[in-house]
């Protein structure tokens, strides 16, 4: 099955026309012709099944058949993880992670980040691209960039964890993580977070953890985080 993305599809949707773009890939790439059967989603978890009306590379439409709202996992998963120094590593976490199941991402700026900018609309389209190989219909959340200070200051009520390499008393991530939970899991820069910063979040609620006995580059870390959460609510 290929899976299409647009985000203004609602309910009472009857048409679709694709970008320029999609419709170059509809036509010319995929071959798909008038009367053929394409899966859409709004990234909100509808699946539209929707059937060609008009095939062309400069301009498709399709005709909204039926939508269905789709299986949410009974747990939302947030990741705040500082940006990597080399940005292909966090765009493939964001694509790794959002294969295995992610709700919602913040690019976390630290005392000890070396990147603070990140390429918002860049990371977008890696997450709406992996929504689609992976076949799901729910578009994780990007939230900007914000520093850890004014991250910890925010109301949440989920299960809260962080993961740092200090040498202080920490628990196994596997031995925290409870299921169908909402959790947010903090993933420092590749210098750590720093005292200061690990003390702020234990004052705040947070629990620290550890995901195992090697250190961990930050993307490494995130996905290990990401996986471990998947596999204890299968």
């Amino acid at each position: 099955m290929q899976l299409f993305y647009n985000h203004t599809l609602t309910a009472s949707s009857s048409e679709i026309k694709f970008s320029r773009e999609e419709s170059k890939h509809i036509a010319k790439v995929l071959r798909k012709k008038e009367g053929d059967q394409l899966h859409i989603t709004n990234g909100y978890g509808v699946l539209f099944i929707a059937r060609i009306t008009f095939s062309n590379p400069s301009q498709c439409i399709a005709k909204i058949e039926s939508h269905e709202q789709q299986y949410h996992r009974k747990y939302r998963l947030h990741l705040a993880v500082a940006p990597t120094k080399m940005n292909d590593r966090y765009e493939w976490f964001l694509e790794k992670a959002t294969e295995i199941g992610i709700d919602e991402i913040t690019p976390v700026i630290c005392d000890h980040s070396e990147r603070k900018i990140i390429k918002a609309e860049r990371f977008e389209r890696i997450l709406q691209s992996a929504m689609k190989q992976s076949l799901q219909c729910y578009l994780p959340k990007l939230n900007p960039a914000i520093t850890f200070s004014e991250f910890i200051k925010q109301e949440n009520k989920d299960h809260l964890l962080i993961a740092h390499c200090e040498e202080t008393k920490k628990q196994s991530l596997k031995s925290v993580l409870l299921q169908e939970v909402n959790t947010t899991i903090l993933i420092g820069p590749e210098g750590d977070f720093s005292t200061k910063e690990i003390d702020t979040a234990l004052r705040s609620g947070y629990t620290p953890v550890t995901l195992g006995e090697t250190r961990l580059r930050t993307e490494t870390a995130a996905i290990v985080a990401a996986h471990s959460v998947a596999f204890i609510n299968t």
